[in-house]
């Protein structure tokens, strides 16, 4: 048996240098895998306080009204019932038609209340007015879901 060829194979393995040009391609690979799992994870944890915002919801009352000057007032509260302080509520003309908009901030007791005065076109027998709020400044609160709308009926 040869023993040169042994010592010819491991002489030849150590002196090739092929097998480092791939390792960086590897790498790069393997870096760029690891953080798209790693933002999908973090999508994932949503429901971490630190990471998520907390969606708020407006609730008028009357949820009904006529045409003509009406006072509204508006509840915003948190995903638990709470009602939240110093949030701008918008009322503007949905289907129903109304001059402008109308705001008003909410107060400690969180209900903001607004005068609006829908109307509606010749042959309407309802209409909604639309209802956005604007999350205190500094806060983690959205609104980016609907909210309940003001059905305006024809007296």
């Amino acid at each position: 048996m040869d023993d040169s060829k042994p010592d010819a194979c491991v002489r030849s393995l150590v002196a090739d240098r092929r097998a480092i040009e791939g390792l960086p391609v590897r790498l790069v690979i393997a870096l760029v895998v690891g953080v798209a799992s790693l933002s999908v994870m973090m999508g994932m944890i949503g429901d971490i306080d630190g990471l998520a915002a907390t969606e708020i919801d407006a609730q008028p009352q009357p949820e009904v009204t006529t045409p003509g000057t009406q006072t509204l007032e508006v509840a915003v509260v948190d995903p638990d019932g709470k009602r939240v302080s110093d949030a701008t509520v918008i009322v503007r003309g949905g289907s129903a038609r109304m001059d402008g908009v109308a705001t008003a901030r909410t107060g400690a007791d969180g209900v903001a209340t607004l005068e609006v005065s829908p109307s509606l076109g010749a042959n309407q027998l309802d209409g909604t007015l639309t209802l956005d709020v604007k999350p205190p400044a500094g806060s983690d609160f959205v609104d980016e879901r609907g909210n309940t709308e003001v059905l305006v009926v024809a007296d």
